[in-house]
């Protein structure tokens, strides 16, 4: 249900900046979330359809870019990326280790007519 709150946030920041530009209209944005974070794509999407009604974003696409996530061993100091589940280092079998991305949300670029 989170999403709904994060979703607001893009469509503020989007019609902040496009009424910064004079847009007619948004067409695109650009998001890029991160295999760890807790965000669904298809969750935002659904809201997004929702609440962009009667605004400037109004049938604008969004674009979600997935950020792999790479871990750095603390053991043996080797940096990996998960394929899928949270694993211990393929190179040494060590748990410590800290999370250099894949928890990003971020929209990182929006499209305008003007």
């Amino acid at each position: 249900m989170h999403e709904l709150a994060i979703t607001e946030q893009i469509l503020n920041l989007a019609l902040r900046h496009a009424t910064e530009a004079n847009a007619r209209q948004v067409t695109d944005l650009h998001l890029q979330i991160g295999a760890l974070s807790t965000i669904i794509d298809d969750s935002v999407q659904f809201y997004w359809d929702i609440i962009s009604r009667d605004s400037l974003c109004e049938g604008a696409t969004l674009h979600f870019h997935t950020v792999p996530a790479q871990l750095h061993c603390q053991d043996c100091d080797q940096i990996y990326t998960l394929d899928n589940e949270l694993t211990a280092c393929p190179q040494c079998g060590g748990i410590k280790v800290k999370i250099l991305s894949g928890q990003e949300f971020q929209l990182t670029s929006i499209d305008i007519e003007t």
